[in-house]
């Protein structure tokens, strides 16, 4: 591979993911070719959670203060039972949690999340989009890297990120592995806040956990809205994939649950209906030119809230290898995966656990129950400081482990 600093880039997706790999790249002077399949470069979904990390990550990109502006500040992460209606767990997200990390705990809807990072791609000179943009094929050779789309026509640079998501093509392309359909359905939905019940207007995400089951809220948009999630283990076989839902089914799920959580599953008017997938984390994600980002490196169930924050991780990481390796190309990427792999890994192998925990039933939930009891809150801190401890400044120096 010639040695020469690379001089443009092609990202492929724009989700949060992909924007943030633009925004990276361009700070290392790299001119960016962003291919998004969706005739326009939006999210969809409802809510999602930040933490510190992922705010020291969009500092480091330039777009800290524009997220803070749409994000609603919590003042706690709280853990319920939603059989019995006790509090399991109450971590305070207030001034000792943001001087612990250097930054806060926030819930923002993925729109304005998403568009916060746009803003800053739309007034880079260095970044160009195309949209209704489906990669079919990729190809390199020594000195560059090249993908046709599904109209024929050919896009050219120095290297390909494939920031694609779960069915990435670019991860087909260089690995070849199947997702890892979990069987575990997810549904989403946004409740305004004169239809949320005002006990349960909570400045914090609360989890209700049941048996193989539980229920997540938390405001959005200064509160005017409310994100409500609600995860199922299906009793069919299923096939990654999102489609409008039904409450039937989701009240099918939820029998033996309190009252108090349960009457959040009639609020929605709509539902959408995601089924789950993540992959085994692999060795390497890097081939020659190009690697891979966000989802499409590592695609993970919600149980920490980490997906969007570990693709924030991995854009500042990738960018500050190539920074740190000059013109060394392949050493730049084999450094971003000695750095991101077996972190991303941890996070996933952490989120299948915490899965576990939340769904817990008969004897399990009862260990659960007494897991957190009493715990003070630097015992919390402690617990999490391997996760909300990252950012741009101690990311090079090895796995966070």
């Amino acid at each position: 591979m010639t040695s020469t600093r690379p001089q443009s880039a092609i990202v492929v997706g724009g989700g949060i993911g992909g924007l943030a790999a633009a925004l990276a790249l361009t700070r290392e002077g790299i001119q960016v070719q962003l291919l998004e399949q969706a005739a326009h470069i939006g999210e969809i979904g409802a809510g999602i959670q930040l933490g510190p990390n992922a705010f020291a990550a969009l500092d480091a990109l330039g777009v800290g203060q524009p997220a803070r502006q749409r994000a609603v500040f919590t003042d706690h992460i709280i853990m319920m039972d939603a059989v019995d209606n006790t509090e399991l767990v109450r971590i305070e997200t207030g001034p000792a949690f943001r001087e612990r990390f250097n930054g806060p705990y926030a819930v923002i809807h993925r729109a304005d999340i998403h568009g916060a990072i746009l803003e800053g791609v739309q007034n880079d000179p260095l970044i160009s989009f195309r949209t209704s943009t489906q990669i079919r094929d990729v190809t390199q050779t020594g000195g560059h890297v090249e993908v046709r789309d599904a109209e024929g026509n050919a896009y050219r640079a120095d290297v390909l990120i494939g920031c694609d998501g779960v069915k990435s093509v670019v991860r087909q392309h260089l690995i070849g592995d199947p997702p890892r359909v979990t069987g575990h359905v997810v549904y989403r939905a946004v409740v305004e806040r004169g239809n949320m019940p005002a006990d349960l207007r909570i400045n914090a995400p609360v989890l209700w956990a049941g048996p193989r089951c539980h229920l997540v809220h938390y405001p959005l948009r200064g509160g005017e809205q409310y994100n409500l999630v609600v995860t199922f283990h299906s009793r069919g076989q299923e096939e990654w994939g999102v489609r409008e839902g039904s409450k039937e089914e989701v009240l099918s799920y939820f029998e033996g649950i309190h009252a108090r959580p349960r009457q959040l599953l009639d609020r929605p008017t709509s539902w959408r209906r995601w089924a789950t997938a993540d992959r085994e984390p692999v060795e390497q994600w890097s081939f020659g030119r190009i690697t891979l980002l966000g989802d499409a490196a590592h695609p993970m169930s919600q149980y920490m809230a980490q997906g969007a924050c570990m693709a924030l991780e991995d854009a500042v990481t990738l960018g500050l290898s190539i920074r740190q390796c000059g013109p060394d190309l392949a050493a730049a990427f084999r450094l971003y995966e000695s750095l991101r792999i077996p972190r991303s890994a941890r996070v996933l192998w952490s989120t299948r656990e915490m899965g576990r925990i939340y769904h817990a039933k008969g004897v399990e939930r009862a260990v659960r129950n007494s897991l957190w009891k009493d715990t003070p809150q630097s015992r919390f801190y402690d617990n999490l400081q391997w996760l909300y401890g990252w950012n741009a400044d101690n990311c090079m120096q090895g796995p966070r482990l």
